[in-house]
């Protein structure tokens, strides 16, 4: 066979192929509340991967270590639908490959009935519940786009009914209420192929973990992108700990 041939048949061969992104290209993740904490760890270890990461604060000129990672840093309330709007706005038809919905707050102070604060519960649910949906709802189009489909949101076993132990009024029944959100949108996108899970970041040395607690930062999202990056369709609507083990609802 000659050599023009040759080379015909082999690129006919690699165009009927299916384009698979090159080894060295690993996706594009957005991480939102990402200025400090766990969301910042999440970048700087993201970024050391081989990812592209855009990192998300609600005052990203304020964001300076994270703006020193070098990932695409944009501004994002995720209680603010305007906000929101605009970040998918900004963001056009980029494909997003892994969502990690980290944006979070926790009311230490309301543990008893006489302690709560009812505002501040509304907020928390703003936040930990419906922000995630929010974010999640208006970058479906980029998570379509991407090849990942991948949305994880970044829970607590505070928020397990069957763990649940009393105190923190707020914190565990927002948390609950992401759990529930994440089974529903992973039994809606499903048959999209997407893969919706929550996850448990340990007890972590965080501004909201206090110095005291178990496991370091640089621990805790080791832990969840090896189990984030091992994620598979079967895996959707699962609720795991930051080891990979799962919990109870």
């Amino acid at each position: 066979m000659k050599l023009s041939s040759v080379l015909t048949t082999v690129l006919s061969v690699m165009l009927s192929l299916p384009f698979t992104a090159s080894a060295n290209d690993k996706g594009v993740v957005l991480v939102t509340g990402a200025n400090r904490g766990l969301g910042l760890e999440f970048v700087q270890q993201l970024e050391a991967k081989g990812y592209e990461v855009i990192g998300t604060a609600r005052s990203p000129q304020k964001a300076t270590e994270l703006n020193a990672t070098g990932a695409q840093v944009e501004q994002l309330d995720v209680t603010d639908a305007a906000s929101v709007a605009a970040l998918a706005k900004r963001l056009g038809d980029t494909p997003i490959d892994i969502l990690i919905n980290n944006a979070g707050m926790l009311n230490r102070a309301d543990s008893t009935m006489d302690s709560l604060d009812f505002d501040v519960m509304e907020r928390s649910f703003q936040v930990n519940s419906l922000g995630p949906l929010r974010v999640t709802q208006a970058l479906l189009p980029n998570l379509n786009a991407g090849q990942g489909k991948t949305v994880v949101s970044i829970t607590s076993r505070l928020g397990s009914i069957k763990l649940s132990t009393g105190g923190l009024y707020s914190y565990r029944t927002s948390k609950t209420a992401l759990n529930q959100i994440n089974k529903i949108m992973s039994s809606e996108l499903a048959p999209q192929g997407f893969t919706c899970v929550v996850m448990h970041p340990g007890w972590v040395q965080t501004d909201m973990g206090g110095p005291n607690a178990a496991l370091t930062k640089a621990e805790s999202i080791a832990g969840m992108l090896g189990v984030i990056e091992n994620l598979t369709t079967e895996s959707t609507g699962k609720f795991f700990n930051y080891d990979g083990t799962e919990l109870p609802w």
